[in-house]
């Protein structure tokens, strides 16, 4: 009798489990996911047929509110302009070179609280350029023009020059636009 209950009890056990696997296995179809030529860093999940990808890959600042359960991803147009002088640029040769930066940006639906335009180099350093707190957060459109500044283009490859934003006070930046400058030998 004893030997019977411990079979009824493997017996459910194992179909629970390899319930559990087949449950596991339809969530855990990782998807490589490609968005404008780039590879995202977390990919997404194909969960029965829909492929779901986390929201922080689209380069835009993303607000969590628990009390709603809503998710908010802030990400306005952003046109990125480089000014050497007068002059509109792209490529540069390896060197100093004193330049400034002129984004436009347009359709921001969302209060933010400051902007920031940083340039980060082939190795992944950042150095920030210039921010500045929003006076009227609620505009929806405005340009931002750093001061010219000087910069080390000291290895050839490609530099990223960000635009980044900042939903609140005590929030982090969050870079919502770039714009990519070669630096040739």
């Amino acid at each position: 009798m004893k030997w019977k209950k411990v079979l009824v009890c493997v017996l459910v056990l194992s179909l629970i489990g390899g319930s559990g696997l087949l449950f596991a296995d339809s969530i855990n179809d990782r998807v490589r996911v490609w968005l404008n030529g780039r590879e995202l860093k977390d990919g997404g999940y194909l969960i029965n047929g829909t492929t779901y990808v986390p929201v922080r890959e689209f380069d835009g600042a993303v607000q969590w509110d628990s009390r709603t359960g809503n998710v908010q991803v802030i990400k306005p147009n952003v046109h990125i302009f480089l000014f050497k002088g007068d002059t509109v640029f792209g490529n540069v040769n390896k060197g100093k070179l004193k330049f400034n930066v002129f984004s436009q940006i347009d359709s921001l639906n969302n209060e933010i609280y400051a902007v920031k335009v940083a340039i980060e180099d082939p190795a992944g350093n950042i150095k920030d350029i210039q921010s500045q707190v929003i006076r009227d957060p609620s505009k929806d459109n405005f340009w931002f023009r750093t001061y010219d500044f000087t910069y080390d283009f000291n290895t050839a490859g490609k530099y990223s020059v960000g635009f980044y934003i900042r939903t609140s006070a005590n929030a982090s930046f969050v870079k919502v636009a770039e714009k990519v400058i070669t630096a040739l030998d």
